[in-house]
């Protein structure tokens, strides 16, 4: 059984509400007894009860995250940059995976709500404004990450698309490819329409034309949609010299279709992705990718939640506010110059 106030209240010698007052560190009650209490309810082992702390100060000192699929290596680095900041104020961290599903995203919201979460910091591209609507009525703060309605949400986080998708196009481009295919996640509609307008962007800054054959969406952004994405690619007459990925794990489907064909890489088809996802140094060869910053987001997201906490008033602004952050292109060996080719 766990140990109650009670009982520290019986070894102690004293009533159940000098303990309580103690521990609460209520200035009514002799320092040296407050010391002597919390010492014996350290030995003792007592853990406060969170709920009956919610109940007094209206706060649950807990965070719920949303995040599309807990497995994607990409969501951990964001949730350890979340955790970085919430263990320094005494958080606790709830992770729910929504897998894109509306009943199942609805249905979390719910449970954070019942939990009475004192905030929601949500991962899932695909919440927008009908889930806009959803949440308003609970009245918890949010922050929203990488989301493809920012404008829906008072206070969002995003990486640099634009900038990004520029950034490693630009390197396809330097090393000599004029044919070069976009792998896109029709699921993300706003991420993947930035990502695809840096990528044309870059191409027509080269004075180079977009081969339209080459942008190939996808359902989503797993392993096996960057599959399906370059088998399709594969038929195409010409092929492309390089194919940019809209994320990592799409590029390693894709890096396992040209191994399967036998085709070398880079030196018949250069391969790059987006993220940095920790697999991505290690697949054969290395993949070239752009670095987004993960961790830097994930704690900045939370430090604007818990100053939305702590400044209810500041989260009431008409505008939204939204934070973007930048970071920058890693050559491995999955891109080289463009090489002539027997096919």
């Amino acid at each position: 059984m766990p140990v109650t106030i009670k009982d520290i209240a019986k070894k102690a010698g004293v009533s159940h509400t000098t303990v309580s007052r103690a521990l609460n560190g209520n200035r009514s009650i002799p320092e040296k007894t407050t010391l002597t209490i919390c010492e014996l309810a350290k030995e003792m082992g007592y853990l406060p009860s969170a709920a009956a702390r919610g109940l007094k100060t209206n706060k649950s000192h807990a965070i719920g995250v949303i995040v599309s699929r807990i497995d994607n290596p990409y969501f951990g680095e964001i949730l350890q940059g979340i955790e970085e900041i919430l263990q320094k104020t005494g958080y606790s961290l709830f992770v729910a995976s929504s897998h894109l599903e509306f009943d199942s995203e609805k249905n979390i919201v719910q449970a954070f709500a019942e939990h009475r979460v004192d905030g929601v910091i949500i991962c899932s591209v695909t919440f927008g404004s009908k889930h806009a609507e959803f949440l308003k009525k609970y009245g918890m703060p949010i922050v929203v990450i990488n989301n493809q309605s920012p404008e829906d949400y008072q206070c969002s986080i995003a990486n640099d698309d634009v900038d990004g998708a520029r950034n490693v196009t630009r390197h396809l481009i330097t090393l000599g490819h004029t044919e070069i295919a976009f792998l896109g996640n029709a699921s993300a509609d706003r991420i993947n329409e930035d990502r695809l307008l840096g990528f044309r962007a870059e191409i027509q800054r080269a004075s180079l034309q977009v081969n339209e054959k080459f942008i190939v969406n996808c359902p989503a952004s797993e392993i096996e949609d960057g599959v399906h994405g370059m088998q399709a690619l594969l038929k195409s007459e010409p092929r492309p010299t390089a194919v940019f990925c809209f994320n990592d794990l799409m590029a390693i489907g894709a890096l396992s279709v040209l191994n399967t064909n036998k085709i070398a890489v880079p030196e018949e088809i250069s391969i790059a992705g987006f993220d940095n996802i920790p697999y991505s140094a290690y697949t054969c060869p290395p993949l070239t990718t752009f670095d987004q910053p993960k961790r830097m987001i994930g704690a900045e997201a939370a430090q604007m939640l818990l100053g939305i906490i702590d400044n209810p008033d500041s989260s009431n602004t008409t505008v939204p506010v939204t934070h973007m952050m930048r970071g920058h292109l890693l050559i491995r060996g999955s891109t080289n110059e463009v090489q002539k080719r027997s096919f």
